[in-house]
């Protein structure tokens, strides 16, 4: 028996169909039963531990409990939302239909993008808002995309000025705009909006259904400043010719429900960019992972020399 059969045995339907859908940091498998479909999802051995993955799950439960469309986890037989199987840990959330906002560099193919953006906008907000009123359990760990977890020695998505391919000159300027961003978040973090955060909301993990917006791919949520949501759901749109209409509805949607000060938010899309350089070292061997490293690299050299010829040292 393999461990997918081993791990759906857990959850009583072993007999179920499945296919596999997608694999990076989890390996993530479709599963098809009487009851609707589920993603049974196989943990990256050492991504997060056992009280992380955990703590997912349980946001996760508050957030649909909250009105939000986000999976719903599923316990085992056991009663678990997190199980062992062959070394690794396994969950089993609900199957979210729907269609990604866009697929990877291409154009966006909308019906009505400012309206999406508009509701994507909403449903931050919402996410923020939910996030704020639910009490945390016990023993609640996720990551902090707080200065630290961006800027510090060991930020949660590596060393990006680091990265063994920059070429000098890139390298420095990413060493320059590190310290001019610490300066900046050090003056200005207690003014800034923070708390959990999904940390994700790029394309793929968006899901229009009709009117609803849905949220995928929780991995990487943890404690953080709320532009870098904002950001996150902007970077990879920045290329749109009707890129300033798309953040203005992001922004104006997001205050229909929670205040938002974007006075920061080119500082945050640069720091979002400069994860991705430092996301990517320990991927490198994976299929396209040049051609991104190289799209990472020009994208956060970009906004980072722009973000440096906007503002002055302190």
């Amino acid at each position: 028996m393999d461990p997918v059969e081993k791990a759906l045995c857990l959850w009583g339907i072993d007999t179920a169909p499945y296919d596999f859908v997608a694999g990076r940091e989890n390996r993530v498998y479709r599963v098809r039963t009487d009851e609707g479909d589920f993603a049974l999802r196989l943990k990256r051995p050492g991504y997060r531990s056992e009280d992380e993955l955990l703590s997912e799950l349980q946001w996760l439960d508050a957030m649909d409990r909250a009105g939000l469309h986000v999976p719903r986890p599923r316990q085992s037989l056991s009663g678990k939302l997190l199980e062992q199987v062959e070394g690794r840990y396994a969950d089993l959330i609900g199957w979210m239909h729907g269609t990604p906002l866009g697929k990877g560099q291409g154009s966006l193919e909308l019906d009505d993008t400012p309206l999406v953006f508009r509701r994507l906008g909403r449903v931050l907000a919402q996410l923020h808002e939910a996030c704020d009123a639910w009490e945390y359990p016990p023993g609640f760990a996720r990551c902090s995309w707080d200065a630290d977890g961006l800027l510090g020695d060991n930020p949660v998505w590596g060393r990006f000025w680091e990265n063994p391919t920059l070429d000098p000159e890139t390298g420095a300027l990413l060493g320059r705009f590190r310290d001019r961003a610490r300066q900046a978040l050090e003056r200005c973090a207690d003014e800034l909006d923070y708390g959990l955060i999904h940390a994700d909301p790029l394309r793929e993990n968006v899901l229009v259904d009709g009117g609803e917006i849905k949220l995928l791919d929780f991995d990487d949520g943890g404690f953080g400043f709320r532009l870098f949501d904002i950001a996150t759901a902007l970077l990879r749109n920045m290329d749109e010719p009707d890129y300033p209409t798309l953040k203005a509805a992001l922004l104006e949607g997001y205050c229909e429900v929670r205040s938002l000060d974007d006075r920061l938010l080119d500082l945050f899309l640069a720091l979002r960019a400069v994860t991705y350089v430092g996301w990517i070292v320990p991927r490198m061997g994976e299929a396209g992972a040049e051609e991104r490293n190289a799209r990472f690299s020009a994208r956060a050299g970009k906004l980072c020399t722009s973000y440096l010829l906007e503002t002055r040292p302190v």
